[in-house]
């Protein structure tokens, strides 16, 4: 598969904060990346215990319905202290848990906060700092039935806080602190997190490997 300009991929995810980083991340390739929303595609089942199962099931589903090269990937935030979690449940950590209040289909935003609430109270009585991790697998296949996926993981560590601050990115990021900064996750821009994020990292390994199949 080639990546030159005006090449359509179509992105398994329908959570815009994804939509928006993988379209950043490959514009300069020249990868015109659809949303799978936009072409009518519902989100895939994600009953798997591993990043990497999920993120192929995700890919496999877009392909198969809009007969284009499908990118996907699952990602979440570790806490080694709690065995890994929220790990493959981050998105739905607070669902799981039968918050009160949510409903069966709560918006991302109120989500988002359940999420981080949660995972805030499940780890304040862990020594500081709370040590975690941001994971991301990423899948591109060429067709539903690609016998070789192209495969990546990215990892970006930091620590938790248990007051969030900034109010950019999603999901997790007001309490996520990278490794070696200052600011968390929500408080960096669009263009510095794209250069240094779990996803960036999986999708640079990613485009090498495409390179390298070339």
């Amino acid at each position: 598969m080639s990546d030159k300009a005006g090449e359509r991929w179509v992105l398994a995810s329908g959570n815009p904060g994804k939509v928006a980083e993988f379209q950043a991340l490959l514009a300069p390739r020249g990868i015109v990346v659809v949303a799978q929303r936009e072409l009518g595609i519902a989100d895939a089942d994600e009953p798997h215990e591993t990043f990497i199962e999920n993120a192929l099931a995700k890919a496999r589903h877009a392909a198969a319905k809009s007969r284009l090269p499908a990118l996907a990937d699952d990602s979440g935030i570790t806490v080694p202290a709690l065995g890994g979690a929220p790990g493959v449940r981050s998105a739905r950590y607070a669902l799981d848990a039968g918050i009160d209040g949510l409903g069966p289909n709560p918006g991302r935003e109120l989500l988002d906060a359940a999420n981080n609430q949660l995972l805030v109270t499940n780890t304040r009585h862990l020594a500081e700092p709370v040590v975690c991790e941001y994971v991301c697998v990423v899948v591109l296949v060429r067709s539903a039935a690609d016998p070789r996926p192209l495969i990546a993981e990215g990892i970006w560590r930091g620590t938790l806080l248990a007051r969030p601050r900034g109010n950019g990115g999603f999901g997790y990021d007001p309490h996520f602190v990278p490794d070696g900064a200052t600011l968390t996750a929500a408080e960096m821009s669009a263009d510095e997190k794209n250069r240094v994020s779990h996803r960036a990292r999986a999708l640079a390994g990613l485009l090498a490997r495409l390179d390298a199949a070339a």
